[in-house]
């Protein structure tokens, strides 16, 4: 187990502060990378402070009004962060990726097939449509997913040849250290988990690259086997909203698979990847108390799964843009008992082999995980 340091109270105060309230930026072309639309984390970018890479809103009706704004990085592309006009830290962007320039045989852009998540991650949705998101009346009200293939910025299904290319590239241009394949939910029983083999198998057929795969629990537990044969390592299937009214109510298509489903899911996907190696977001902010968060984690953690506990972030364009993000006590409240419990469990975000949680930057959980007891 790694050992606790202690980070400065101001620090994750600032973390988390920044992902609640979102950032305004002087130059917003000078600043470079960022995301809208999408099935994963949106209308975000990646900032680094002292070392630590945060996603951070700035597209979001919040993040336009922010107390915190970032000035244009100079040619070092370090930016000063400002509450207002009062300079209170340095830190610098996510730099748009080599591999962005490149494109298929056939003219798909790279980008249009994998995205950089963070800092080193490289992140796709392999299938871009979703039988909840298909039905406005089963979709998840907080889920982009076509957003991105309605602009033209993706396609709609990646196949098995296109993801290993531009998992090599990335590697090879960017020094990529894992990745992330997602995908929305097609209407077969797997889940999506066939789908997810295949573009595991090609990918560690091209490029030694660590592989996080993310579902929802397939009907047959024995896909779990199959996509570790395939060579995914590591296991996210999300459940984002814990309370069964709360999910009915914001993901009335997804809440017919209850929870008790995804507990059973998730005992027999450890049983596979082993403790700590499978993992599910829980979005704070959307109905769920810091209690019932809390005691959801405690039962996560003794099956042996990292409960990566993510601030709800507002995407323009669905049916909760208008949802205000949790409050930073809000996540303090969580966080700071979670990251003990996590390290009483041994369960780090350090030891994760590949994945969200192991990137981290959709949350300053990992950062709270680093604070000695």
């Amino acid at each position: 187990m790694n050992a606790s340091v202690n980070l400065p109270e101001a620090n994750l105060q600032l973390l988390t502060e920044l992902q609640s309230s979102g950032l305004r930026l002087a130059e917003p072309e000078a600043a470079g990378l960022s995301r809208r639309g999408g099935a994963g984390p949106s209308d975000h970018k990646a900032v680094v402070i002292d070392g630590v890479a945060l996603m951070v809103p700035v597209h979001t009706y919040g993040a336009h009004r922010s107390a915190f704004v970032a000035d244009a990085p100079d040619e070092a592309g370090v930016s000063v962060l400002r509450r207002g006009i009062v300079p209170i830290a340095q830190i610098a962007f996510a730099k748009t990726p080599r591999f962005y320039k490149l494109q298929t045989l056939d003219g798909v852009p790279y980008s249009h097939i994998a995205t950089l998540h963070g800092t080193d991650v490289l992140a796709t949705t392999v299938l871009q449509t979703c039988i909840r998101y298909e039905s406005r009346k089963k979709a998840c009200k907080f889920c982009a997913i076509g957003q991105s293939l309605a602009a033209g910025r993706t396609i709609a299904r990646k196949t098995p040849e296109q993801l290993a290319e531009v998992a090599r590239a990335a590697v090879l241009l960017d020094n990529v250290k894992h990745m992330v394949l997602t995908t929305g939910t097609p209407a077969t029983p797997d889940r999506g988990a066939a789908i997810l083999c295949e573009s595991a198998r090609a990918i560690r057929r091209a490029v030694n690259l660590p592989i996080q795969a993310q579902c929802e629990p397939p009907d047959d537990d024995a896909w779990f086997a199959r996509m570790r044969e395939a060579g995914v390592d590591t296991l996210g299937m999300h459940l984002e909203v814990i309370g069964e009214a709360e999910r009915a109510r914001i993901m009335p298509g997804k809440a017919s698979v209850p929870v008790s489903r995804y507990m059973e899911a998730f005992e027999a996907a450890v049983r596979v990847f082993g403790r700590g190696q499978v993992s599910t977001y829980l979005l704070a902010g959307l109905g769920d108390t810091p209690q019932r968060i809390l005691d959801t984690a405690q039962q996560l953690v003794r099956i042996g799964v990292y409960p990566f506990v993510v601030p709800f972030v507002p995407i323009a364009g669905t049916p909760l843009e208008d949802h205000a993000p949790p409050t930073p006590e809000f996540m303090r409240s969580v966080l700071a008992p979670l990251a003990a419990m996590i390290r009483e469990a041994g369960l780090r975000a350090d030891d994760i082999k590949a994945g969200c949680g192991k990137c981290g930057a959709c949350s300053s959980l990992s950062s709270f995980e680093k604070v000695a007891a």
